[in-house]
């Protein structure tokens, strides 16, 4: 390998939309995530709908549907 032109490796802390912090390696600087393992539904077993510009709400209304299912 070539000396002198990797860039350097740091432990930097990454933090989540919901407030989450977690210390992870990266090249970068710093980072931020819009979702983590503490908020993504997998995780959670909750639903959350990440709705841009009222998408769903226009769908469910079109429909006749609400978000219980009904």
């Amino acid at each position: 390998m070539k000396q002198d032109i990797h860039p350097a490796y740091q432990i930097i802390e990454a933090q989540c939309a919901c407030g989450n912090k977690v210390e992870i390696g990266s090249v970068l600087p710093a980072m931020s995530v819009e979702i983590c393992s503490a908020c993504h539904p997998f995780f959670t077993g909750k639903q959350k709908l990440v709705d841009t510009a009222g998408r769903v709400e226009k769908f469910l209304k079109k429909y006749g549907r609400t978000l219980d299912g009904k």
